[in-house]
């Protein structure tokens, strides 16, 4: 983990988004975790389901449309957190990000408070709206570690940084363990080439762990 850290990034690469394979054990180790943690979290997810169904109008789920492998698009899963009533806050989203840009500014979350359903900020707290996400892994148009798929377009990055689509996009990654909310965008987009790099067994599961600690330390706070 140390030397994905330390490795340099070259920032001429071409503006074309080479796709590189998926390795087999990855593929296992994505059906693994999602056999495991769905009678696990069955229960958990029923409830919040329920929950959100009594405190709120609208579907339970949150259907939104990102770039993920090889720069194609894809449908993504996610609990419902935010009032149906919220409009234009896809494209803010997106500004907010991409402003972020060349800025050597820590990419802070936007403050969403008054848009989201009561609970919906504890929900996101503990990362439960990620959960359905465990659906596009089973998909197969995610993977449980692999760069976060964003609100941001292809339009909106360095041609180098389009290498970060190189691979599948994953339910957690390499900058959500090693700083979060502290990093500056670039750091996060040389994060996620990095991993796409140097993707192994070992890593993957070092960040697997990690993203537990990193989840029960944000808790605490």
């Amino acid at each position: 983990m140390t030397a994905l850290l330390e490795m340099p990034i070259a920032t001429d690469a071409a503006p074309s988004i080479e796709r590189r394979s998926h390795p087999s054990w990855k593929r296992i180790l994505d059906l693994s975790v999602v056999a495991m943690a769905t009678p696990i979290l069955a229960p958990l997810l029923v409830a919040v389901a329920v929950y959100i169904r009594l405190v709120s109008k609208g579907p339970v789920l949150f259907l939104q449309s990102r770039v993920g492998y090889g720069g194609e698009f894809f449908t993504i899963y996610k609990f419902r957190t935010m009032h149906v009533s919220s409009r234009g806050r896809d494209c803010g989203h997106r500004s907010y990000v991409a402003a972020h840009a060349g800025t050597g500014t820590p990419v802070k979350k936007p403050d969403l408070r008054h848009e989201l359903i009561p609970g919906g900020g504890l929900i996101r707290k503990l990362s439960i709206d990620e959960f359905p996400q465990l659906i596009n892994v089973f998909l197969g148009n995610m993977s449980i570690v692999g760069p976060r798929p964003d609100l941001m377009q292809l339009e909106d990055y360095q041609p180098w940084q389009l290498e970060r689509f190189g691979v599948l996009p994953g339910m957690t990654g390499l900058w959500q363990v090693s700083g979060k909310n502290e990093l500056t965008l670039e750091e996060m987009i040389e994060l996620d080439i990095r991993y796409a790099r140097h993707r192994s067994l070992a890593g993957d599961l070092k960040i697997i762990l990690k993203t537990f600690v990193v989840l029960i330390f944000d808790f605490n706070e």
